[in-house]
């Protein structure tokens, strides 16, 4: 069994990009994760869409409002 970790749609969180992966889990899709490091001092892993991920860099800043989708800020 795997943690999903795919932001839900009533989560709200912000935080700076710390690493970026990738990575086929069920051997037929890829998925795309980032690190974030939030303001508490706390990391967490995100999964986010393909255009997303390959639009962010380490140290860019991430928010996800509730209702939205994550977005760069």
């Amino acid at each position: 069994m795997f943690t999903s970790r795919k932001p839900g749609s009533d989560d709200a969180w912000e935080g700076v990009v710390e690493e970026r992966s990738r990575g086929m889990l069920d051997g037929a899709n890829m998925y795309h994760f980032i690190k974030l490091r939030r303001e508490d001092g706390q990391f967490m892993k995100v999964r986010i869409d393909r255009v997303l991920w390959k639009s962010v860099a380490v140290g860019d800043r991430i928010v996800k409002e509730p209702g939205s989708g994550p977005v760069k800020a």
